[in-house]
């Protein structure tokens, strides 16, 4: 397979993953791309990085670059997704991968004109874990899908400034950690769910603090869902079958599953992939869905949950300042 040659729109927390996770496969980044000039310099200096743009633009002129890597605040995906797909570079956006459904049909257009590949940033989608217990649900052993249920609490201060909170940053937990949690949800369903109920919890700069969700789709499966940026819960996930049911924890990143069978109440634990290679496994797959080998992307997926999320956005009367 051709070594393609990656560049990151961005040099923060998941910027220096994606770095590290390069080094570990024996390569490196092959240029960086920043607003602040300083700081793509540093980034550079810090991986040997060769190539970093005066001007940041300058990434989606380079014919040189096959894939970028944005890991900019959620309300600046769409801006650097249309310069990326509009001059036929392949992107794997991090989540969220737009603010809402309609920017990322736009995208998605974009992406089908230049034929390239456009692509959420979601690791459930590439952990091996996933994988697996896909292969175990569907063989049938644990029978029909019932129920999925989901937390995920993160504790973050009342620093309203910051971009957990901050509006102008598109703060608030549906994009921040609901995105993680509607994605597994979704892995797990049959079909998109067509029922939704939600209640929200403002925080004081009028993002989403806190959210209780529950799903329904045409098969009657069912799922709940509750987020919150200011009361601490595991990352759990339960997927409830009417032979069995599957627990994992730390599931965004998830390396390992117990199944208790209902019948006699014995367990079976899987394990797959680590942590650690989380980058790994996103760099891996998206490289196939370039070459044409195989297409484990899921964008149907990405596109089902940023739907669920506009939707109950819309039905709170929540819009961020691109939006009004």
């Amino acid at each position: 397979m051709k070594e393609y040659k990656w560049a990151t729109v961005g040099c923060g927390v998941i910027a220096n993953q994606l770095a590290q996770a390069m080094e570990a496969k024996g390569k490196k980044l092959y240029a960086v791309a920043n607003r602040t000039h300083d700081n793509a310099v540093a980034f550079a200096d810090k991986y040997g990085i060769d190539k970093v743009y005066d001007n940041m633009d300058d990434v989606f002129e380079d014919e040189a670059v096959d894939i970028i890597y944005i890991s900019t605040p959620h309300n600046t995906h769409i801006s650097y997704l249309r310069k990326a797909l509009a001059k036929g570079k392949h992107v794997l956006c991090e989540k969220s991968i737009t603010l809402n459904a309609e920017e990322l049909a736009e995208a998605v257009a974009l992406a089908e004109e230049n034929h390239v590949i456009l692509a959420e940033a979601m690791t459930i989608f590439h952990m091996p874990i996933y994988k697996q217990l896909s292969e175990i649900t569907a063989s049938g052993r644990l029978g029909a899908l019932k129920l999925v249920q989901m937390n995920f609490g993160s504790y973050k201060e009342y620093d309203m400034k910051n971009r957990f909170f901050n509006r102008n940053l598109a703060g608030g937990a549906m994009l921040d950690i609901g995105v993680y949690a509607l994605s597994f949800v979704r892995w797990f369903l049959s079909s998109q769910p067509d029922q939704i109920l939600s209640q929200v919890k403002f925080a004081e700069t009028g993002v989403d603090e806190q959210a209780s969700i529950l799903l329904k789709n045409r098969e009657e499966e069912m799922a709940a869902v509750i987020l919150s940026l200011h009361a601490k819960q595991p990352k759990r996930g339960t997927i409830a079958f009417d032979k069995g049911y599957i627990e994992i924890y730390d599931y965004p990143r998830g390396e390992k599953a117990v199944i208790t069978y209902t019948g006699d109440g014995h367990q079976e634990v899987i394990k797959a992939g680590a942590t650690d290679n989380a980058l790994q496994y996103e760099v891996e797959d998206m490289e196939k869905a370039v070459a044409g080998v195989s297409d484990e992307m899921h964008l149907d997926y990405t596109k089902d949950v940023m739907e669920m999320m506009t939707k109950m956005r819309q039905e709170w009367g929540m819009k961020y300042p691109e939006e009004e």
